[in-house]
């Protein structure tokens, strides 16, 4: 009996090759669980404030960032020559973070002209007004516009070599 659906055909749906193909359940079953694992196990792009340092020097990085609440400086990571650290989780709520470096092999520092707020010590300082008479000290970060991407690495070079730079 031939199927009286519209558009239905004697002809198979599916080309010559395919009938003849055969393939055993003991390689088919293996495959497809492999791809169904390596579907569960993906994870989303992670989205975070990366900071590498490509100097040949020990680093110590403190960050400056506006936050709901106001303006918040953390510090510090110490990263060895040639590592990266992520110094904020998650994706970027802000287009532009600040950061200030000091170099503890060779001496010297990264900075800029915003002013904000450090200690020697490890530190997370809310506002960047009168530091000096809050007991902290006064640094000048460099600002780094994230072109309000979510995820962002900041590159920390030799100043001997380039400046700065940052990418996405």
């Amino acid at each position: 009996m031939q199927d009286q659906r519209p558009g239905a055909s004697s002809r198979s749906r599916y080309p010559r090759w395919f009938s003849r193909l055969r393939v055993p359940a003991a390689q088919v079953i293996p495959a497809f669980t492999a791809v169904g694992l390596a579907l569960l196990c993906a994870s989303p792009a992670k989205a975070d404030l990366r900071l590498c340092n490509q100097t040949g020097s020990k680093v110590g990085i403190s960050l400056g960032y506006r936050d709901p609440q106001g303006w918040v400086t953390e510090g510090w990571w110490d990263l060895a020559p040639k590592a990266c650290e992520t110094l904020l989780k998650g994706a970027l709520a802000a287009r532009f973070y600040y950061v200030f470096a000091v170099d503890y092999t060779r001496g010297g520092e990264w900075n800029g002209r915003s002013l904000m707020c450090t200690r020697d010590s490890e530190f997370t300082i809310r506002g960047i007004e009168d530091c000096l008479a809050r007991g902290y000290d006064r640094n000048g970060f460099f600002e780094v516009d994230t072109g309000e991407q979510k995820s962002w690495t900041i590159q920390l070079t030799d100043p001997n070599r380039a400046d700065t730079s940052v990418k996405p």
